[in-house]
């Protein structure tokens, strides 16, 4: 990395715990200006709660989360949302009675993104011209893929400084996991920032150039994707073997 930047999005030694239990314990990762990096483990690794954490969604029990070169500690989600970091949750989170347009005007949250509205609009049919078909129907009435698409244009309408992405594939067909994927692939050619949780691992080393892997509620092993995908300690973290 270029000495002469600063990660978008640097996390040291995080903790997070749920009551008296410590889910997440010792995290540390970094994502850099125009950067796809991806957190890999197996279920109950730490990774969406690390990510609901540096959104501000959960308490930080410990560490230090710096978005934009600023520390984070004690700031709400609508507040980092307003920053640009925009968070597409696993269940996707939608409202199901309002329009596909109406669910991806609402995502245009801060001033500079209303007056984009359009382009950002073009934009989305474009990576996804089902939604342009579907624009007037219910969100409620989707497909489950077509509700994932609509999620991440939504995530996209708020012209995001990083876009973190959980679970982006999960429940999908393989077909509709390979349309999202090549829609993703062109917003990281697009130069946003991504961070991506997902379980398909496969895909998560295609798209992304560096990954974190996670095991047990801390940080065991970084390095480019190139690197993690022949990694045994990625297949014990990710897949349960040895």
């Amino acid at each position: 990395m270029s000495t002469t930047l600063s990660p978008i999005l640097s996390v040291e030694r995080l903790r997070v715990k749920y009551d008296l239990f410590e889910a997440v314990f010792d995290v540390s990762f970094e994502v850099w200006p125009g950067e796809a990096v991806c957190l890999l483990g197996s279920n109950g690794a730490g990774k969406t709660t690390s990510l609901r954490a540096i959104l501000g969604a959960l308490p930080i029990a410990g560490g230090r989360v710096c978005f934009l070169g600023d520390d984070t500690s004690g700031k709400s989600p609508g507040a980092m949302t307003m920053r640009g970091m925009i968070y597409v949750p696993e269940g996707r989170e939608l409202f199901p009675s309002l329009t596909v347009l109406e669910n991806l005007e609402l995502g245009a949250i801060t001033r500079e993104a209303r007056a984009r509205t359009r382009a950002s609009l073009e934009l989305a049919c474009e990576l996804f011209p089902i939604l342009a078909e579907r624009r007037m129907q219910l969100a409620g009435t989707l497909s489950g893929g077509q509700q994932q698409m609509l999620a991440i244009a939504r995530g996209l309408m708020g012209l995001p400084r990083l876009l973190m992405l959980d679970e982006p594939s999960l429940g999908l067909a393989p077909v509709v996991v390979e349309q999202v994927y090549a829609a993703l692939g062109r917003i990281v050619r697009s130069g946003t920032p991504i961070i991506l949780v997902e379980q398909h691992v496969h895909q998560a080393l295609e798209l992304c150039q560096r990954g974190y892997v996670l095991e047990g509620g801390r940080t065991v092993q970084q390095g480019s994707t190139a690197e993690l995908a022949g990694s045994d300690r990625l297949r014990s973290a990710y897949l349960g073997v040895n």
